[in-house]
């Protein structure tokens, strides 16, 4: 699985990239074969922007998180894929039926 991060008027600093890495070390343990995630991180005049796509094989999730802080907006995306990946994972399975 491959993670990019990359930056938009915003600075990718190893803290932020250590952060984003570790809170999405959550949406793996529930998706299997991810192929990337790609995430981008925004400085809009008032808010911080996050955003990501993930590739997973028969399936792709986007969202994205506007806050006053990157780490907040980080922690609401991942809320959101989250949420999104557990979402389809219970339409696989009740599928499979």
């Amino acid at each position: 699985m491959q993670i990019n991060l990359t930056g938009h008027h915003v600075e990718v600093t190893p803290p932020l990239r250590e952060y984003a890495v570790k809170k999405f070390e959550r949406i793996v343990r529930h998706l299997d074969k991810i192929i990337s995630i790609n995430v981008v991180f925004e400085k809009q005049k008032v808010n911080q922007v996050a955003k990501a796509t993930i590739s997973a094989p028969g399936a792709q999730f986007y969202a994205d998180e506007h806050s006053e802080d990157m780490y907040a907006a980080i922690d609401g995306l991942v809320d959101k894929l989250d949420k999104q990946v557990k979402q389809h994972k219970e339409r696989q399975s009740s599928h499979k039926g």
